[in-house]
């Protein structure tokens, strides 16, 4: 008889892999106790981007607004591994892009590893911007994209993984995103980002080590759930 699964590895307790294959993670990081921070400045909502993977994207804008808004694209965190829209760190994050920038936020989930590796990610941020060309482009948009927001000034912006997929979105899609028409991307904004790989950066070799993003994590997080052996 065979032994019991049992954990092999474990990332804070908000992901385990035991040693049958399995997963298990947290769908929320409530133990961390991070409150939601609404002012009721800012109004949001969810909505569907990729049936087929299940994939939801929240957007976030301001009720009332004298102009046009741009479009700010969030990509969150976590190591390619953990995290969602509805994560309060990062909810709080939106509602601050779009009450200070006055635009509307589009804050897209995408698949995690382990079970779904690299490129999966970066599959679901171009699906991500290519619904708000067929959002553009629709005779029936959503009513929040239908009038009052400004599709030539669009920006992406990544946090940490985040960052990492909105750099090979600037590189797939190229300078102003042509073939996202009548979507123009005019920028991009890596918070952090998190890139690694075989031979390691100088932070990495030189720097300090800190109790939760040290190298272990991260090597952890990236090669083993990603199965990445190049730079990335």
């Amino acid at each position: 008889m065979g032994s019991l699964p049992h954990v092999v590895e474990d990332c804070q307790g908000v992901l385990q892999v035991f040693s049958d294959g399995s997963i298990f993670r947290l769908d929320n990081i409530d133990h961390f106790n991070i409150p939601v921070q609404d002012d009721g400045s800012v109004i949001w909502k969810d909505s569907p981007f990729d049936k087929t993977n299940n994939l939801h994207l929240r957007l976030y804008k301001p009720p009332a607004a004298a102009s046009k808004l741009p479009v700010v694209y969030y990509f969150h965190g976590g190591g390619f591994c953990v995290g969602s829209r509805t994560w309060p760190n990062f909810h709080n994050c939106c509602l601050r892009l779009a009450s200070g920038l006055q635009a509307l936020v589009v804050a897209p989930d995408y698949r995690l590893a382990p079970e779904h590796r690299i490129p999966a990610a970066v599959e679901d941020a171009v699906c991500a911007v290519e619904w708000l060309k067929c959002e553009g482009l629709s005779r029936s948009p959503d009513a929040w994209l239908c009038k009052g927001v400004d599709f030539d000034r669009v920006f992406v912006i990544g946090d940490s993984s985040g960052g990492n997929m909105a750099h090979h979105l600037a590189v797939r899609l190229g300078p102003g995103s042509p073939e996202l028409d009548p979507v123009r991307i005019r920028g991009y904004i890596l918070l952090a980002p998190f890139f690694g790989g075989t031979v390691r950066t100088k932070s990495e070799a030189e720097g300090q080590p800190e109790p939760f993003l040290n190298l272990d994590i991260l090597d952890s997080t990236f090669y083993q759930h990603t199965s990445v052996g190049t730079n990335f």
